[in-house]
């Protein structure tokens, strides 16, 4: 009987990988359960709090604002300080500020400015968690496990944070207020306690006799100078530019281009966790049987074409069968930029380097979503699809003949 459950945990987290590596993919699942509940509580507080749209789209852009202010510091703190310690710290205070939120609640004195503020608080808390945890994986285990490695960890952020937790948070809200804000906190603490136990095989507290923006410098520096890895981060700026003018007015679509009610918007987010459970599942077997570069060339085909699809159909079958291709590529391509930059990374940068990468992925979001919306309302609501398909046709003819070098690129 203790066989079964023995032979599940080798499937997902193979012995091999090391015992931190379990630790550290245990505090993932626990934390991504905390803010899978919170991905529905959240925008449902803010509603109890007001109907104003503004205010409204106040929440979101809190969500965004953290990482482009914060992400590059967040990344130079991930190189000077011990990365375990950082996390365990940002945890612990993430669970304080949800305990704080959740007394509010509890004594009737919240409000929607204080849920706002807690909501910037959490997301640049998050930015510096973010910045630390995915910088510990190359100290933990081998150069050729790391695309096993990142895609159990993408695995545990899609099945808690995408598909299980965000109905047990609405359920939660339901029930009380403030459970799924305490559930929150109780998943943070627990999470910290776990990251405790992980050990990282590289030594981790440094940045001594440096500043912060001489570090900051360094970071941008060694990437302007290493053509991949800056080709890397322009290729991820620019198509999340197309994918965000498309992504901006989803919901809009469904209802006007494919006829489907709420339901059925809800439908197409669960194509693409359900297409990314099927890209984490083949990861390995695709790393095993295609180079990377070629990987990268075949994903970005599909984005492309996934834009046409999506701005020629008027079938709500062929939206959601499209979704589920287009999220296979997704947690596939995002697994393989994550493993290529921590391959080529010096690890006393990566910290970084891997914020730069990130205020470029949410820079790119950001310039995209209200073209996106322009477009919709000047020329109807396939324009920004037909745009993202312009847009990344052009790119990945631009840049075919650069994939190869990014994939191979090598820490010096």
């Amino acid at each position: 009987m203790r066989v079964l459950p023995a032979r599940i945990i080798d499937t997902v987290a193979p012995r091999r990988l090391g015992s931190s590596f379990r630790w550290l993919l245990s505090a993932t699942v626990i934390n991504n359960v905390g803010d899978g509940i919170a991905i529905a509580a959240g925008p449902l507080l803010v509603a109890s709090q007001t109907r104003d749209p503004f205010l409204v789209s106040m929440a979101l852009l809190s969500q965004y604002l953290p990482m482009l202010l914060f992400g590059v510091i967040g990344g130079v703190a991930a190189d000077r300080f011990d990365r375990r310690r950082m996390v365990v710290v940002v945890d612990l205070l993430r669970a304080a500020v949800l305990i704080a939120l959740v007394a509010m609640i509890v004594s009737g004195t919240v409000s929607i400015t204080l849920v706002l503020v807690v909501l910037f608080v959490l997301g640049t808390a998050e930015t510096f968690a973010d910045s630390a945890t995915s910088t510990l994986l190359p100290g933990l285990v081998a150069r050729e496990d790391l695309g096993i490695a990142n895609s159990r960890m993408q695995g545990a952020f899609l099945l808690t944070n995408q598909l299980v937790a965000p109905p047990i948070g609405a359920f939660l809200f339901a029930a009380g207020m403030a459970l799924p804000f305490a559930a929150n906190a109780a998943a943070f603490t627990l999470g910290a306690v776990l990251i405790s136990r992980v050990v990282t095989s590289v030594r981790e507290d440094r940045g001594e006799g440096s500043s912060f923006r001489a570090d900051m410098v360094e970071g941008i520096r060694w990437l302007v100078a290493h053509p991949p890895m800056r080709t890397l981060a322009l290729t991820i700026f620019t198509f999340n530019v197309t994918y965000g003018a498309a992504w901006a007015v989803l919901v809009l679509y469904a209802i006007e281009r494919l006829g489907m009610d709420e339901v059925g918007f809800g439908l197409l987010t669960t194509a693409v966790a359900v297409g990314g459970i099927i890209g984490i599942v083949s990861y390995g077997r695709l790393e095993r049987r295609f180079s990377l570069a070629d990987i990268m060339r075949v994903g970005l085909l599909i984005e492309t074409g996934t834009h046409l699809v999506l701005a020629l159909t008027t079938s709500p079958a062929i939206g959601l069968a499209t979704m589920v291709v287009f999220g296979t590529h997704a947690f596939v391509w995002g697994t393989t930029s994550t493993v290529v930059r921590q391959r080529a990374v010096p690890n006393e940068l990566l910290g970084r380097v891997t914020g730069v990468y990130r205020v470029a992925s949410v820079g790119g979001l950001v310039v995209g979503t209200p073209v996106g919306g322009l477009l919709a309302s000047s020329f109807g609501i396939t324009a920004p699809f037909w745009f993202g398909f312009a847009g990344s046709a052009l790119l990945v003819t631009l840049l075919w003949r650069h994939f190869e070098h990014i994939a191979h690129a090598e820490a010096v």
